[in-house]
C-alpha cells in the first residue's frame, strides 16, 4: 500500500479475456500494469452526495484506498448536503453545485455518479464527453431510450462506464456461480427466484424519490435491476422475452390515512410505519437539516398519494439460451431475503436467504445441492465481512487495487448494465400493453445465445 497506481496505468486496457478474443468491456477501470512509487493517484470526481455517496463511493474509499486514488471535486445540487457531504467523506478538495464547472476544473480521471437514477444518463454520458471514465451507481438508467444514448456515447468517446453490481461479489452467490460452471447440476433449464423486501427496509423505497416511476424507473428497474443482473450472470446467457405482472395493492393510495412526511403527521400514534428520522443522527445532518434548499422529504408518506410504482410484481424471462425463469418481488414481507432454486437436467440447487429477521445465528448462508439419485449436500458459505453480502469491498477492492483479478467474470459493463435495466424495462412495458416483450426491440443490443462482452 505504499505505492501510488498511475492515473494511466488504472485506464489502460488489461488484455484479453481467458479463452475470448474480446476485450472485457472494463478491462479500462480496473488497474493493471506496474505501479510505481513515484505514479500519480487516481484523481476521482464525485456527482451526488446523497447517504450513497457519502458513505459507500465516498467516505469507505478514502479510508480504504488512501495510497491509491484522491478527490479531486464534489457535485451536489443540495449546497447544504454538498457541505456535509465534504466534512463526512473527509476531503479537502473542491465542491460544485455545476456539474460542467466540476469537470472542466478539475479533470477527472473517473466520475462516481451517485444522483437520483433518471438523471444517470445525463452525468454518464457527459462525464465521457469531457474525458473521464464512469463509475455509476446500478441501475444504470431507467428506460431503454437513456441506454442506447449510453451506448452511444461509450462508442463514440472511447471511455468506459462499469456499472457496482455488488451483488455479484457476495460469498454465497459466487459459490452458486461456481457450481452452476462446474455443471454440478448438469444443463441449466430453469430457475425459480423470489425476493422479498420487509416493512422496514421495502416501505423505505415508499418514503423516498424511488416511489416515482419517473425518477426511479420503478422497483422493476432500482431494485429487481440487482437480481436481473444476477440471474444475466449465473444463466451465462442473454434475456430474450419478458412477460410481466404487477400491481400497487399496499402502499400509497391503499393506505387508511397519510399524511406529508412522518415528522408532521397526525396520525404517529396508530401509524405501523411511522418511523422518526430524528433519532438517526446521519440522516438527520444529510437530509433533514438540509430540507431548506431543495424541499426533499427523506421520511415521506409510505402511504402518499403520488405513489406511482408497483409493489407486487412478478415475471416470466426467457433466455437466448432456452432457460425459462420465473420471478417474484414482493415489498411488504414480513421478513426480508429471496428464495432461489435452479433445475438442471442432473440435478437442483437450493437456497433460501433472510436477510432479516434469520432463523438462526449461524455465521454462514447455505446451499443445498440435489443431484439426481443421490443424498442431498448441504455446503455452507461463511458470511462476508462488509455489505451487501460480503460484496462492497470485493467490488471496490478490484475497482481500485491493481491487478487484481477476476476469474468469475464479476465485472460489469455498459452492456451488463444495460441488460439488467432492460428486462425490468420490459416487465414494465408488458404490463402496459398485455403482452410479452423482446429485448432486440428495445435498443441495439441483439441478446447472444452465451453472454459477450461486445454491444
Amino acid at each position: 500500500m505504499n505505492n501510488k497506481i498511475s492515473r494511466r496505468d488504472f485506464l489502460v486496457t488489461s488484455g484479453l479475456l481467458a479463452g475470448s478474443t474480446v476485450l472485457n468491456p472494463v478491462d479500462g477501470l480496473k488497474a493493471s500494469a506496474t505501479v510505481g512509487s513515484n505514479a500519480e493517484k487516481l484523481k476521482v470526481a464525485l456527482v451526488g452526495t446523497g447517504s450513497r455517496g457519502c458513505g459507500m463511493w465516498g467516505r469507505d474509499l478514502v479510508k480504504r484506498y488512501p495510497a491509491y486514488l484522491e478527490f479531486v471535486g464534489l457535485c451536489d445540487i443540495n449546497e447544504g448536503r454538498l457541505a456535509f457531504g465534504k466534512e463526512y467523506i473527509g476531503v479537502n478538495c473542491p465542491t460544485f453545485t455545476n456539474f460542467e464547472k466540476m469537470m472542466k476544473d478539475t479533470k477527472p480521471d473517473l466520475l462516481i455518479v451517485t444522483t437520483v437514477d433518471a438523471t444517470h444518463h445525463d452525468f454518464i454520458i457527459k462525464g465521457m464527453e469531457m474525458g473521464a471514465d464512469v463509475l455509476t451507481e446500478k441501475p444504470m438508467t431507467i428506460d431503454e431510450h437513456k441506454i442506447q444514448a449510453i451506448l452511444d456515447a461509450e462508442k463514440r468517446t472511447g471511455k468506459k462506464c462499469r456499472v457496482t453490481f455488488n451483488y455479484r461479489y457476495s460469498p454465497h452467490r459466487a459459490k452458486i456461480w461456481e457450481l452452476l460452471r462446474a455443471g454440478e447440476i448438469g444443463e441449466l433449464t430453469s430457475v425459480d427466484f423470489h425476493w422479498y423486501l420487509d416493512t422496514s427496509h421495502g416501505a423505505d423505497y415508499f418514503r423516498r424519490w424511488h416511489r416515482l416511476t419517473e425518477k426511479s424507473g420503478s422497483l422493476w428497474v432500482h431494485k429487481a435491476s440487482h437480481h436481473f443482473d444476477l440471474l444475466n450472470w449465473w444463466v451465462d446467457s442473454d434475456p430474450e422475452t419478458v412477460f410481466g405482472l404487477g400491481s400497487l395493492e399496499f402502499y400509497g393510495k391503499n393506505g387508511q390515512f397519510r399524511g406529508e412526511n412522518c415528522r408532521t403527521c397526525k396520525h404517529t400514534k396508530t401509524c405501523n410505519f411511522y418511523w422518526d428520522i430524528t433519532k438517526n443522527d446521519y440522516y438527520k445532518k444529510i437530509y433533514v437539516d438540509n430540507e431548506k434548499y431543495d424541499g426533499y422529504l427523506r421520511d415521506g408518506c409510505v402511504f402518499k398519494n403520488d405513489v406511482n410504482i408497483y409493489d407486487k410484481m412478478a415475471a416470466s424471462i426467457k433466455y437466448k439460451n432456452g432457460v425459462q425463469v420465473s420471478y417474484s418481488l414482493t415489498t411488504y414481507s414480513p421478513y426480508e431475503g429471496y428464495r432461489i432454486a435452479f433445475n438442471g437436467t442432473k440435478g437442483r440447487i437450493d437456497a433460501w436467504i433472510q436477510e432479516s429477521k434469520p432463523v438462526n445465528d449461524a455465521n454462514y448462508d447455505e446451499i443445498v445441492l440435489f443431484k439426481n439419485f443421490n443424498r442431498r449436500e448441504y455446503i455452507q458459505v461463511p458470511h462476508g465481512t462488509s455489505g451487501h453480502g460480503g460484496g462492497d469491498n470485493l467490488l471496490r477492492d478490484q475497482v481500485f487495487i491493481p491487478n487484481t483479478p477476476d476469474p468469475l467474470k464479476q465485472c460489469a459493463g455498459v452492456r451488463d448494465g444495460a441488460l439488467a435495466c432492460l428486462i425490468g424495462i420490459a416487465a414494465r412495458k408488458s404490463i402496459e400493453l398485455n403482452k410479452p416483450i423482446n429485448i432486440s426491440e428495445l435498443t441495439t443490443i441483439q441478446p447472444n445465445v452465451r453472454k459477450e462482452y461486445t454491444l
